[in-house]
Parts: structure tokens; sequence; C-alpha cells
């Protein structure tokens, strides 16, 4: 790391915290803490969305996956464009409708305050783990990158590294909210595909072309589909991740937080447009790396292991010119930030707006508003200390994410369901849980289901949830209780005149890229290669920062 590397990071992470203390001006009340007023700019949430699916574990996975197994890493990538673009056309524009402020006050309307607790425990557990570890990743993968010691997982650098990390993602979501959390999602957006797109040219010259990539790629590298990744693993992986789009809380908040249903529905057809060509773009570097540096014959599974999850930000390290390295640092930083403040900002939100307001009665907004920023805190405060404890406990906290992962189908398809379906109700819920809960395990961690059709983890975990949900529904002979509650919410709502999406984000994402851009030209001094694609990015930039300044000026005055 050289010293343009340190300063263009550090400009960053300055950036990111001074962009959630100035929005904190525009947080009044826990409406604009949670929910951004319903304010936010259909273009902001669908960004929002697409970043919420990115942690530091995106590049580790999917890049080893891309290095080792090929195209196929692409293929399951665009499951998320399928999977997104169903639910903008079914799902996204009915949960606006409603008029909630939370995803956890429909589960209470829906089946009642049991299962508020149930899911509001349970799933703030299993995200506070997965957030945790995801703060550790980043860390870990920092610390190798600027030449950290590689020898005790638990050192002082990596702690060091953990609590700056949190105490900026904490103090931005915690002062700004919603509206930080969307705006620092969208500078991360530009951040992570700058990095990116400037590695590909690099990386792509340093193959000797797209011919020779083509060439020397392994046989059936290009394939789209695996062996170990079949046509029916990718059916599956769009299944459940219709229900995770569509139902998982993080996402739905970014439904609830844009002016319209029309917004919250182009907001997700946003989301999985981007998805159908970006997965290409930034798994090209990985791609390319196995041309660059192939797994040798005599390699064993560890090796190929280390090799697969150091792919990508080796394969940047090898091109990047000086200054653009910090740049890459800051992307993979942005990627896990956009996670962990999602996850903060949503369960931050519902402690406060469904489990604390009905026992405090009647507090006051301003009471509500500084409940909601002191849980975002404590909640980061248990995240910092999941990551710190993660070389001690990270078979235990991947087993807690294992299972937990199991239940995405069980647990988020009753409630997606239950938006159309009037005779779903709480028994649902239970039977779908505790059925396919227990087999789940079975077939994940014994071998007692190996030669049944339980097996397949895609059977028990998509279609077997299903299963029980449409024999329950088949089986119930009067319509839920919450079925009406729902309905009289999405009657109210439909008669509210509808906010107008506020100015400020494109103004912030304008003065973000003249920034950027001023950023490049700076580092042209140090480099004495690659000057011309500085420069190139740097132009660009500029134009586009001053057509975005002018187009939220022209919206403005109408």
């Amino acid at each position: 790391m050289t010293t343009p590397d340190w300063t263009v990071l550090c400009l960053y992470l300055a950036g990111t915290a001074f962009v959630g203390v100035f929005l904190g001006r525009f947080v009044k009340d826990s409406s604009d803490m949670f929910s951004a007023g319903g304010q936010s700019p259909w273009w902001i949430s669908g960004l929002s969305s697409y970043m919420t699916m990115f942690s530091a574990n995106t590049f580790v996975v999917w890049g080893g996956i891309a290095y080792e197994h090929g195209l196929v890493a692409v293929s399951i990538n665009l499951c998320y464009s399928v999977a997104a673009i169903a639910v903008g056309f079914t799902v996204a524009g009915r949960w606006k409708k409603m008029g909630i402020a939370t995803p956890a006050e429909y589960i209470e309307r829906r089946f009642g305050r049991s299962a508020l607790y149930f899911y509001t425990w349970f799933m703030m557990s299993y995200r506070i783990v997965g957030t945790g570890g995801a703060l550790y990743a980043i860390a870990r993968l920092t610390l190798a990158v600027i030449g950290g010691g590689e020898g005790g997982l638990s050192g002082a650098e990596l702690n060091i590294l953990i609590l700056i990390f949190a105490v900026i993602v904490v103090a931005y979501t915690m002062i700004g909210g919603l509206w930080a959390v969307l705006m620092t999602d969208t500078l991360q957006f530009i951040i992570l595909n700058l990095a990116v797109l400037f590695v590909i040219p690099l990386s792509l010259a340093r193959t000797g072309g797209f011919d020779n990539f083509l060439e020397k790629a392994p046989e059936g590298f290009l394939a789209a589909t695996s062996d170990k990744y079949t046509f029916l693993f990718l059916v599956g992986w769009v299944a459940i991740h219709y229900f995770m789009i569509g139902a998982e809380w993080a996402f739905v908040q970014r439904y609830l937080c844009v002016p319209s249903p029309k917004d919250a529905r182009k907001s997700t057809f946003l989301f999985g447009g981007l998805y159908l060509f970006s997965p290409l773009l930034w798994l090209l570097p990985p791609l390319l790396w196995r041309v660059q540096q192939p797994i040798p014959v005599e390699a064993d599974a560890e090796t190929v292991t280390h090799m697969a999850e150091t792919a990508y930000i080796l394969s940047c390290k090898a091109v990047l010119p000086v200054g653009m390295l910090g740049l890459m640092l800051a992307a993979l930083f942005s990627a896990t930030a956009s996670m962990i403040s999602s996850q903060l900002n949503v369960f931050s939100g519902v402690l406060t707006e469904n489990i604390y307001k009905p026992l405090a009665g009647n507090p006051t907004e301003k009471r509500m508003l500084y409940m909601g920023r002191i849980f975002t805190c404590i909640l980061g405060i248990v995240v910092v200390g999941i990551a710190i404890a993660t070389p001690y406990v990270g078979g235990a906290a991947q087993m807690i994410i294992t299972i937990t992962q199991l239940m995405v189908t069980p647990l988020l398809a009753p409630t997606l369901l239950a938006l159309f379906v009037p005779r779903l109700g709480i028994s649902t819920v239970w039977a779908t849980i505790g059925l396919c809960f227990p087999l789940g395990l079975l077939a994940k961690f014994t071998d007692i289901l190996t030669d049944t059709w339980l097996a397949d983890i895609t059977v028990t975990g998509v279609i077997l949830p299903l299963v029980v949900i449409a024999v329950m529904v088949l089986f119930s002979r009067k319509e839920a209780p919450g079925w009406s509650v729902i309905c009289d919410l999405t009657s109210e709502e439909s008669e509210r005149a509808h906010q107008q999406s506020s100015p400020v984000p494109a103004r912030i994402v304008s003065s973000s890229l003249a920034i950027c851009s001023a950023t490049l030209f700076g580092l042209i001094p140090f480099n004495e290669i690659n000057r011309d694609m500085l420069a190139g990015f740097g132009v660009g930039l500029l134009l586009l920062a001053a057509l975005i300044w002018q187009l939220s000026r022209m919206l403005n005055q109408k």
C-alpha cells in the first residue's frame, strides 16, 4: 500500500462518515429514521437493494467459484435478476400499498404477536451473526492486502480494523438513519463499479486479449452449468431468492421507503436489470485470473481453496496503478458496509416500532428517535463482539448461519404468500417451519435421508415448504383473521396522497461523482503508466456528475 492508496482509502472512509452526519439533519422522527419519510427516489431504493446483496464474502465466495468452476458463477448470480424482476411484477408494489412502517408490523397484523416475536428474534439473531462474520471478513481481507500479519487471526491489527470499520458504519447509520443507508449504498455502488470497471481492461490486457482468454480457458470453464451447479440448482436458487428478495426485511424496507407502489416496482426492476449484466463484469477478473494463474495439476484441495478465495484480490493487485488499490479496498469495504448498515437499520426499526413502542405506551417522536439510535448502537456493539469472537467461535457461527439458511423458504414463503392467500394463517406458518426445518437438518447433517428424494436440498428447502403451504391452505375452512386487517390497510393507503421524492439524493450523488473525478485526476502524477485511463475515467465521471446535477435542477423546478 502506497501513500496515495492510503489517502484514497482514508478520504473515502471520511466521506462516508460525513454523508451520514450531513443526512442526520433530515432525520426529524422515527419515520425518517426507518423509512426515509417515504421520500426516497425509486432509483436510490433500487441501487440500495442491489448493494444489499453484497458483502466482502461476495468477492471471496463468488470470485472463488468463478476462478475454480468458471462461467457458472455468473449463471448463479443471474438468478438474482430473474428473482428480482419476478418480485417487481408480483410483490414489491403490494408491500407499499399497505402503508406499514416496518415489515414486522405486517407480521404482527397478519399473524399475531407470537409470530412477531418469533420472526423478530430469530431473524435478528441470524442476520446479526452473519453481519458480524462479514465485518470480520472485510477486516481480515484488508489486513492481508495492506501487508498486515498473517499470524494470529485475532491479533491487535485485526481488532483495530474491525473497530474502525464498525464505528464508521454504526455512526452514519445511527445519525442519518435510512437516508444515510440509502445514500451511502448509492455512493458505494459508484465506488464498487468504478473500481471493477478500472480492473477489467487492465486484466484483459494482461491476459493477452479476449481471444487468448477463450483459447486458454480450461475445458468446460465457459459452460453455463456444471456437475456441481446444475440447472435444477439454478431453478432452486431463483425460487429461494424470489422469497428472499420478496419478503426478507431489508429488501421490504426498500419497497416501503419510496413514495408509491409504482416506485417500489420500478426500484425492483432496476435491481433486477442491473443483475442482468453486472455479474459478468465484476466476475471477469477472477475468470481472467484462472488463465493468468492456472491451478497446478498436483494441487490438493486446500491449495485450490486458497487460490480460489484469494483470486479476486490478487487479480486486482496485479494490475491496479498507484492509488487505485486504495479505491479497490474502499469498494470491498463498501460491499460489506452496505450489508451491515441495512441490517442495523431494519432491526433497530423493528425493535423501536414493534417492541419498544407498545411497551412504552405512547412515547413521543423525539423519544422514539432517541431509542432508535440507542438500539442501532447496541446492535452495532453486538456485531463488533461477534466479529472479534469469530476466530474463536467461527465453527459455531457458521453452524448458526447454515442452519438458518435451511429456513429461508420455510420462513419467508408463508409471509410472502400471505399477501395474496386469504386462508393462509398462523397454523400454516408453524406447520411449514415445524416440518421442513427438522427434515432440512436431517438432510444436511445426517445420512438418514441419503437414498431418498428428500436428500436434495432443493426439495427440502424449496419444494417441500411450498407443498406444505398448499396442503394447509387447501384444508383451511375459513379466512385467516389477519386477512381483513391487511385489506383494510391497503384501502386506507390507496386513499392517501403520496409524497414526492426528495431532490437531495441526486445532488449528493452528483457531488460525489465530481469528487471521484477529482481523485482520479489527482492520481495521475503518481503513475507513469495508465495515465490516459485515469484521465478518461475522470472526464467521464465529471460529465456524468454535471448531467445528474442539471437533471436534479430541472426536476426541482417542476
